[in-house]
């Protein structure tokens, strides 16, 4: 008679452990989801924010094609990706190249006093800066989820309802050193 008693409420105790179990992972796979959804937001200002300065750096350094070019073409490139590794990749080298385009009003004294570039330089360096910390709020939703799916027990629930690991957005490593771009005086 003890018996199927201490079986229900094993039973029971094992059921509300994965019921608890799965909802954790629901609440952490729908953090790591919302904090992309911020990063999103953010590299879509950024990418909006490229044509305008090229077309500001345009009408003062017509000779600088190639710095125009890569970073219009990076933006394209950006613009296509989903995939957290790849478009961290991508956004590396987006971010290398708005450096040389900012560092560009140095070699043009009429860029320099453009109104215009300035404020497009401050938008940008206030689009990196709220980036920064998408990036740091994302990765970390990320950590904690992936700690979750890993972690025994809750890898048994999260191997049975599909909860998988999610992918780190992080610079390249050749980007990881301190930058040497200046933005503004």
């Amino acid at each position: 008679m003890i018996a199927p008693i201490l079986a229900g409420m094993l039973t029971a105790a094992v059921l509300a452990w994965a019921v608890i179990a799965y909802n954790r992972l629901v609440r952490l796979r729908n953090q790591a989801a919302t904090a992309w959804s911020d990063i999103d937001v953010q590299l879509q200002r950024r990418h909006d924010l490229v044509p305008q300065l090229v077309a500001s750096v345009q009408g003062y350094a017509t000779h600088e094609g190639a710095v125009l070019e890569a970073v219009t073409a990076l933006r394209a490139r950006a613009l296509g990706l989903r995939d957290p590794a790849e478009l961290g990749q991508v956004e590396t080298e987006l971010e290398q190249a708005l450096g040389r385009l900012v560092l560009l009003r140095e070699a043009y004294p009429d860029l320099k006093a453009s109104e215009n570039f300035v404020r497009l330089q401050d938008d940008l360096v206030d689009v990196e800066e709220h980036l920064q910390y998408a990036r740091r709020y994302y990765n970390g939703a990320v950590r904690d989820l992936n700690d979750a799916v890993q972690r025994v027990p809750d890898v048994l629930v999260a191997r049975t309802f599909g909860f998988g690991q999610a992918a780190f957005f992080q610079a390249a490593a050749d980007s990881r050193a301190a930058p040497t771009v200046e933005f503004r005086e």
